[in-house]
């Protein structure tokens, strides 16, 4: 299976527990001989769009243009972040916007939409500070929700299962490495 790994996690100015996330799962997914392609986020020259004509008819810049291709080439997409202020970094969301846009994702045919990555399946490992039930029960999850939803399931990805890990800055050296050890077996079975 092809599976690309998007680093969302928007400092690059030192190694964070979603970079150790990242390297097991695919250390899991190489283990496991599945093709392995890789994106960080924050090593990227982000671009923010400002106008509904710019994400309709602006040029995509050459890392979006890159991440299409890395998109498309995946069977299996896992998205590793920090969850901010209940969702994504803002980084990452201007990523999705410019790599993500309705003309890559979608089309209407016939009267009819047509999801483009109709056929790929995707995981979303999230850090929070709060316990991940609080983030998931009390809060209804907005952040999560809306890339599972509103971004992934509208482009045609399915299923989103997701990985949420809470009360990351308690977190033992055993707990990550049970963490650690999860993620392995969830990229040597592709999940």
């Amino acid at each position: 299976m092809n599976i690309l790994i998007v680093q969302g996690h928007p400092d690059a100015s030192a190694p964070h527990l979603c970079h150790a996330l990242a390297d097991a799962y695919a250390e899991g997914a190489e283990a496991g001989g599945h093709a392995l392609r890789r994106i960080s986020v924050a090593e990227e020259p982000v671009t923010f769009l400002r106008s509904r004509k710019e994400y309709d008819e602006g040029p995509l810049p050459e890392y979006a243009r890159a991440a299409q291709e890395a998109v498309a080439w995946a069977d299996h997409i896992v998205l590793v972040f920090p969850l901010w202020a209940g969702g994504m970094p803002a980084l990452l969301r201007a990523w999705f916007e410019q790599c993500f846009r309705e003309s890559f994702v979608m089309e209407v045919k016939d009267g009819r939409m047509v999801r483009h990555l109709k056929g790929k399946s995707a995981r979303l490992i999230v850090t929070m500070g709060m316990p991940s039930l609080f983030y998931r029960w009390y809060f209804g999850q907005p952040g999560t929700k809306l890339l599972r939803r509103s971004v992934l399931g509208f482009a045609g990805v399915r299923p989103v299962h997701q990985t949420l890990i809470g009360l990351v800055d308690r977190m033992t050296p055993q707990k990550a490495e049970g963490w650690f050890e999860t993620l392995r077996a969830l990229g040597r079975r592709a999940e």
